[in-house]
């Protein structure tokens, strides 16, 4: 019967992690849309008339690199803190 238990349990827990493989909350979806605007703005910057100019040689790949390799990996992996105690803690806790 305790394998049967231990069976359930290790179904649960893969359910569990099936269903938060990639769950994108509003703040994620602002902070790739925050990600977007900076890649446009170095692309504009990037067709600065004068090919010379110190915009489009320093301030645009700044901002591409900026876009493409930070903001939009922090955009798909940024989560939420759970500030509430997870249920498996307080049952693990031996009772004083």
């Amino acid at each position: 019967m305790s394998k049967q238990l231990v069976k359930d349990k290790q179904a649960v827990r893969k359910k569990s992690r099936k269903q938060d493989v990639l769950v994108l909350d509003a703040v994620n979806y602002r902070i790739l849309a925050a990600g977007l605007a900076v890649i446009i703005a170095g692309y504009v910057a990037l067709s600065a008339t004068p090919w010379d100019n110190p915009i489009a040689l320093t301030v645009a790949p700044v901002l591409l690199v900026l876009g493409y390799c930070v903001i939009v990996p922090i955009g798909i992996m940024y989560r939420k803190r759970n500030t509430a105690p997870a249920a498996d803690d307080t049952a693990s806790a031996p009772a004083a």
